[in-house]
C-alpha cells in the first residue's frame, strides 16, 4: 500500500465516520434521556433514503401513510387515555389535533408535490417533513407506556420495533434498492486523491449538524431540559421538567438525524428496505466507544470504526463487518473493569 491508495481509504473512512458518528450521537442521546438502545436508528436511515428515491420517481412514498396510521392510533390512545382521565371535550380535542395536525399537513403536501417532481432541495425537505415526526410517534406508540420500566424490557421492546419497521419497509418500498441523485456532482483532484462534491457536503452537514445540537444543548430552553433530564431523569421530574416531553423531543430528534444521513448516503450507494440496520449497529459500536455517554468519545469512536472499515475492506474485503463489530468485545471489557457497581438507576 502507498500513501495515494492510504489517502484515499483514510478520506473514505472519514467520510463513512461523519455518517457513523451522526448515528452515534442520535443512539447517545436517546439512550442518555430514555435509557432506551434504540436499535431501530438506522431504519430511519433507509426510510430517509428511499423516501427521497420515491419522490424522485414522482410516486408518493408509503411512509405518508405509514406516518398517518401511526398519528391516528396515538390520537387514538390519547383518546382513551384521556377518557379514562375524565378529561373534557375541549381537552380531548386539543389533544387529538395538536397529534394529527402536523401529519396531515404533511401527508396533503406530499400527496400534491409527489407527481410534479418539484426540485431536489423541496424533496429533501418533504421527506424530512414526512420522517421526522415518525420518531415522537414511535416513542408515544412503544415506549412512553414503559418509561419506567429496566433497560432490558426496553431492549426487547426495541428489537420488535426494529423487526416492525424493517417489515413495513418492505412492503412499503419493495426489495429493490434504490440510490438518489447527488447534490453537487463537482469532483476536486489532489494528485491522486479525488475529493468529490457529495464528499464535502457530508462532512460539512455533518459537521453543522454536531455544531448545531451542541448550540441547541447549551443555548435553548428546550436543549437544557434534554439534559438535566439525561443527566438526572428524577431530579429534573422534580423540577417540572417533563419525562414524556423529554423523550417525544429525543426521539424526534433521533429521526431527523437518521432521515438526513439518509439524504446524504443515498447518492453513494444503493440502499434498500433493510439497509439500515447495519449503518445503526456500526453507529451503536461508536456509541459503546463513548460509553452511551460521551458525545465527543462517540465522534472519535465513528471516526475510528470508519477508518477500520475502510482499511479493512483494502487488506481483507471479505472480513471487513467481522473486523468493525469484533472492536466492540475489547471495548465491552475495558468498559466493563471501569464500573464496579452494576445496579440501575431508580
Amino acid at each position: 500500500m502507498d500513501f495515494s491508495i492510504a489517502s484515499i481509504l483514510f478520506l473514505d473512512g472519514a467520510t463513512n465516520g461523519a455518517i457513523y458518528a451522526l448515528m452515534g450521537l442520535a443512539l447517545v442521546l436517546v439512550f442518555a434521556v430514555t435509557r432506551v438502545i434504540f436499535i431501530p436508528q438506522g431504519e430511519f436511515v433507509a426510510y430517509g433514503a428511499l423516501t427521497l428515491a420515491m419522490l424522485q420517481l414522482g410516486r408518493l412514498p408509503g411512509t405518508v401513510w405509514l406516518l398517518l396510521a401511526m398519528a391516528l392510533f396515538a390520537t387514538l390512545l390519547d383518546l382513551v387515555e384521556g377518557v379514562r382521565a375524565r378529561h373534557g371535550a375541549a381537552a380531548l380535542t386539543r389533544a387529538a389535533l395538536r397529534t394529527l395536525s402536523l401529519p396531515l399537513v404533511v401527508t396533503a403536501l406530499a400527496w400534491w408535490a409527489a407527481p410534479r417532481q418539484l426540485n431536489l432541495v423541496f424533496q429533501c425537505l418533504l421527506t424530512l417533513a414526512i420522517v421526522t415526526p415518525m420518531g415522537s410517534l414511535v416513542y408515544r406508540l412503544a415506549y412512553r407506556s414503559l418509561a419506567d420500566a429496566t433497560v432490558l424490557v426496553l431492549l426487547i421492546v426495541s428489537v420488535g420495533v426494529h423487526f416492525t419497521l424493517t417489515g413495513l419497509g418492505l412492503v412499503m418500498f419493495g426489495a429493490e434498492g434504490f440510490s438518489s441523485p447527488s447534490f453537487w456532482d463537482a469532483r476536486f483532484s489532489a494528485g491522486a486523491l479525488t475529493l468529490s462534491g457529495q464528499t464535502i457536503i457530508i462532512f460539512f452537514v455533518s459537521i453543522a449538524l454536531i455544531l448545531g445540537l451542541k448550540l441547541f444543548f447549551d443555548h435553548t430552553l428546550r436543549g437544557k431540559a434534554l439534559r438535566a433530564t439525561a443527566v438526572n431523569r428524577l431530579g429534573a421530574r422534580l423540577m417540572g421538567i417533563s419525562s414524556a416531553s423529554a423523550g417525544t423531543q429525543s426521539f424526534a430528534l433521533a429521526a431527523f438525524i437518521g432521515a438526513l444521513s439518509g439524504l446524504l448516503i443515498g447518492p453513494s450507494t444503493t440502499l434498500s428496505y433493510d439497509s439500515g440496520f447495519l449503518i445503526g449497529l456500526k453507529g451503536f459500536v461508536a456509541a459503546i466507544f463513548g460509553g452511551l455517554a460521551s458525545y465527543p468519545a462517540t465522534a472519535i469512536g465513528a471516526l475510528f470504526v470508519g477508518l477500520i472499515e475502510s482499511f479493512s475492506s483494502f487488506w481483507a474485503s471479505a472480513f471487513k463487518e467481522v473486523i468493525v463489530f469484533t472492536l466492540i468485545l475489547p471495548v465491552l471489557l475495558w468498559r466493563s473493569f471501569q464500573h464496579v457497581g452494576d445496579e440501575e438507576e431508580e
